[in-house]
């Protein structure tokens, strides 16, 4: 076991996970180290009382008699495909700079695409941060749209039938993103600016009207419409360039985003953004699916069709 435990604190490749964590029995063990680092604990009564029932892949509290596994009350609960599956599915998606789409998925690891959908939203919902710290220092905000049924070549500034998405990019550090409702307004653009990032932080955005009058920061803009792109340190080629990578991504590996999973792709996509440079990017995320809540197949399906 403390061998399995320095196992899982290392970095990961593709090769070293099939070797290490290829099989049912070595992918628990992996999960047991990082839940319970120092020895299992009942998830009810919290006692280190516990017996092991090894046909089973269980465990049961001497304290209070409750029956656990290693997936009880995370985004494993419930799961019958294999571990060393999830093991496969979350490295691709953490590790594939553009994402990977359930269908793509499906074919690599020989489930069905319900299957297959349901794995990708799991994982998904795990890579969403639940309280992300603000921004600070200097940081460039900005929206994109994504998805219409209109020309954009007759109608390049017809966004009604867009999806907006609303970034800041900390220079050097983290992106936020958040689907914006209702277009963008002063309201949806100078909100997201103050739920984001913390006052007196110097904010650089293009000319849009809906940024204009932005307090508490220093606020400063780059006009596009006169061909204004860079002004010394001033611009928002950083989050430019993010939406460069967001778009491709979406062309390449999803093709489409319904409006109702959007926010979970943004946190996928700011998850992998985020730890663009964390040698340790698989291993942090069976922490969050360890820490994560169960998804049921009902909640994400609710007047939709996958």
């Amino acid at each position: 076991m403390a061998q399995q435990k320095a196992e899982v604190r290392g970095a990961m490749n593709l090769v070293k996970l099939i070797e290490q964590y290829g099989d049912e029995e070595r992918a628990r063990a992996c999960l047991e180290a990082l839940r319970w680092p120092n020895g299992v604990r009942c998830p009810r009564c919290d006692s280190d009382k516990i017996s092991r029932v090894k046909k089973r892949g269980q465990f049961d509290c001497d304290s209070c008699r409750y029956q656990f596994s290693v997936k009880a009350g995370t985004v494993f609960h419930d799961s019958h495909l294999p571990l060393w599956k999830w093991f496969l599915a979350t490295y691709l998606m953490c590790e594939s700079k553009k994402g990977i789409s359930a269908n793509q998925l499906k074919r690599t690891l020989a489930v069905s695409y319900k299957t297959a959908w349901y794995l990708c939203h799991r994982i998904r919902s795990a890579m969403d941060e639940a309280t992300p710290e603000a921004l600070f220092g200097v940081v460039e905000a900005d929206e994109t749209y994504i998805g219409s049924r209109t020309d954009t070549k007759k109608n390049p500034h017809d966004y009604r039938e867009k999806m907006m998405v609303m970034g800041a990019l900390e220079r050097g550090g983290a992106i936020r993103l958040r689907v914006g409702k209702g277009g963008p307004t002063a309201k949806n653009l100078k909100g997201f600016v103050r739920d984001t990032i913390i006052e007196d932080s110097k904010v650089y955005t293009d000319g849009h009207p809906g940024y204009r009058g932005l307090k508490g920061y220093d606020h400063e803009v780059v006009d596009h419409t006169e061909e204004e792109w860079v002004r010394g340190d001033v611009s928002t080629q950083g989050i430019e360039s993010a939406w460069s990578l967001l778009k491709r991504s979406i062309v390449g590996s999803y093709h489409q985003l319904s409006a109702k999973h959007l926010q979970a792709y943004m946190d996928e996509f700011a998850f992998r953004f985020n730890n663009r440079e964390n040698p340790f990017l698989f291993r942090d995320t069976l922490c969050a699916l360890l820490a994560g809540e169960a998804l049921t197949y009902q909640a994400l399906t609710v007047g939709n069709v996958p």
